[in-house]
């Protein structure tokens, strides 16, 4: 059990996927034959941790990632392809492709299944990440084997650090505005033209007055964060960008 594959074949399997209203089978050869793949399995969608860091991670490095050699980004779930699905379009995760392992059958081939009966889930798989080359294994990257749910080494960074050390990563951008704000839309527009990806926080929708003045000591918009910090207003970003 868990035990490292490198150097083998991914198991063969066919997956039972809905596409467009319709069953589709993908198999391991359509996913992995001629490519560079990443995959990165986790215990079940919609869980904390696969929601909040794992899957987001590696659909936010996506575009690092494809600038130096993956070809695609699969995330690999026991999980039905409904739930998959639903999943997918929550995280607004466009750069992931999720595949459905419902029975369990590649995790098993992979010897990552788990049994999670003690908290309801039955099998599931192990968290863990690997690069496979034209359906090779050449690197993977397991959780080590204790209690819980540990998160330490099947994270995008890792996967990257791996890959391409030198790599520049992308800037980890939120935009709180609300509707109607010339401001926010002056900020949102400089962020585009210098090809920087955002994530919006719509005030009355997303968030409130209240949780603006708590996180930035201020009540107008936009404010700005920029890999966790507070950058300010359009002003301070245009000042950010410049120096840039």
């Amino acid at each position: 059990m868990l035990n490292n594959k490198e150097g083998q074949s991914v198991p063969q399997v066919t997956f039972r996927t809905r596409k467009d209203d319709q069953w589709l089978d993908v198999t391991t050869e359509d996913i992995f034959a001629n490519k560079t793949v990443i995959v990165f399995s986790l215990p079940g969608a919609f869980t904390p941790t696969c929601s909040s860091t794992h899957l987001p991670r590696y659909n936010e490095l996506a575009s690092v990632f494809k600038e130096n050699g993956v070809d695609d980004i699969v995330c690999m779930s026991v999980n039905d392809t409904f739930v998959m699905n639903a999943w997918l379009a929550d995280q607004e995760a466009e750069n992931i492709n999720v595949i459905p392992d419902g029975n369990g059958e590649f995790s098993d081939g992979m010897e990552m299944l788990v049994d999670k009966s003690d908290i309801g889930f039955g099998k599931r798989s192990w968290r863990y990440s690997m690069l496979v080359k034209n359906g090779v294994i050449e690197k993977m990257f397991i959780e080590p084997n204790k209690p819980g749910d540990p998160f330490e080494v099947s994270d995008a960074d890792t996967m990257l650090n791996y890959i391409a050390p030198e790599a520049a990563k992308p800037l980890s951008v939120s935009v709180i505005s609300k509707p109607g704000c010339p401001f926010c839309a002056k900020a949102k527009q400089a962020l585009q033209d210098a090809h920087i990806r955002y994530e919006e926080v719509i005030l009355g929708t997303d968030a409130t007055t209240v949780s603006l003045k708590a996180m930035t000591g201020r009540s107008t918009v936009p404010q700005i964060f920029i890999n966790g910090e507070h950058i300010g207003g359009s002003e301070e970003l245009d000042a950010y960008l410049s120096q840039a």
